[in-house]
């Protein structure tokens, strides 16, 4: 019987440090390398962000070339107006660069705050914030997957799988005008 007990302890004491070298592994991007950009037909000339309906769409002429569900920020409803309010912007912005080395797996940046945001915020002394990305889930944490889609959980960002990031990621290229819509 104490034989077994011994077994069953190494196999759970094996188990739990697997699953931290997994964790660990995630957390510290070990073997993450950054997608190639699409072929030019593949790429997105439009991303669509829909909060309501949580679904993020990459356009090219008009036509859909993929969605996403995506979680937004913990405080989805309304026009993001100063920083930490957890709100996801609204308006029509650009990507404004592509982060290889994000904490999120992989980023692209919107260009939020316009310079109407700037001033908006200002005008109530409170600062727009900024660093509003689309991003994959963050790093330690991807073996979440599709369940962080259960609940709003960003800083008013746009959240997808670490799978679905490399996908948008390869196909939205930096200029890339991007719409989010109540």
């Amino acid at each position: 019987m104490a034989g077994r007990r011994h077994i069953a302890a190494v196999i759970g004491g094996l188990a739990v440090l697997g699953a931290g070298a997994v964790v660990l592994s995630d957390f510290l991007q070990l073997g993450r390398t950054e997608p190639t950009l699409a072929a030019e037909p593949e790429r997105a000339d439009r991303v669509l962000v829909e909060k309501a309906a949580r679904r993020l769409t990459l356009l090219r002429e008009g036509r859909v070339l993929a969605t996403y569900p995506v979680s937004l920020g913990f405080a989805p409803e309304g026009h993001k107006t100063r920083e930490g309010d957890g709100r996801t912007p609204e308006g029509v912005y650009t990507i404004a660069f592509r982060n290889p080395r994000s904490v999120a797996h992989l980023s692209l940046k919107v260009s939020y705050p316009s310079p109407a945001d700037e001033a908006a915020a200002r005008a109530t002394g409170d600062s727009p914030g900024g660093d509003i990305m689309i991003h994959g889930l963050m790093n330690g944490f991807s073996w979440l997957g599709r369940l962080h889609r259960m609940r709003d959980w960003t800083q008013g960002c746009v959240g997808v799988t670490n799978a679905e990031m490399r996908a948008i990621y390869a196909r939205v290229d930096v200029g890339t005008p991007i719409e989010i819509r109540p």
